[in-house]
């Protein structure tokens, strides 16, 4: 039986508008961050979409986020498995010290490679999908573990970046994900 993953980053941070590398940092929701949680949320309310169990990282800017979309309505659970990429020294460094070959540089600087992240991330949502009574789950993430999870299941199509909010939606069956589409939203009204 198909089930339904719908993954989602969180809204914007302190650290998103100051331009500082996250990672396994922690800042707050901005008041805007907040308002694009409210504008996700009526996404799922107008396509009359339900959710039997919600998850998000341990991340307070995740755990914030499915706050808001579930006003703590479904079950939830906070897991280290969907947590943001650790990026060692460079925690809450300037997003300018980002290098463009990152898959395998943030290990040699005490921090997760693309591998890591890859692994814990696919472990975590499968074991999630594959529960009884989970056939619609939110999971409440990060930009990176969304791009992360995303190519790992659609390799032909590489992101350039994950907007705050996007939602990813995936089909599961039998131990594979399959990629539906993302959902962005117009924060500009």
């Amino acid at each position: 039986m198909k089930k339904t993953l719908y993954l989602m980053r969180h809204g914007q941070t302190l650290f998103n508008l100051r331009k500082k590398i996250q990672g396994s940092c922690d800042s707050p929701l901005t008041d805007e961050g907040i308002r694009q949680a409210k504008i996700a949320k009526k996404y799922f309310e107008n396509n009359e979409i339900t959710f039997d169990a919600a998850y998000s990282s341990t991340q307070e800017r995740a755990s914030d986020t499915l706050e808001i979309i579930t006003e703590n309505k479904v079950k939830s659970e906070r897991l280290k498995g969907i947590k943001e990429w650790h990026f060692g020294v460079f925690e809450s460094e300037s997003e300018d010290l980002f290098p463009s070959d990152y898959k395998n540089f943030f290990g040699k600087f005490g921090g997760e490679n693309w591998e890591d992240v890859e692994k814990r991330t696919n472990e975590t949502l499968t074991q999630i999908m594959e529960k009884d009574n989970h056939d619609s789950v939110l999971a409440v993430s990060h930009g990176m573990v969304c791009r992360v999870f995303f190519e790992k299941w659609n390799s032909e199509s590489p992101l350039e970046s994950v907007p705050n909010c996007a939602i990813f939606k995936y089909e599961y069956e039998n131990g594979k994900f399959t990629f539906i589409e993302m959902i962005t939203h117009d924060f500009t009204k």
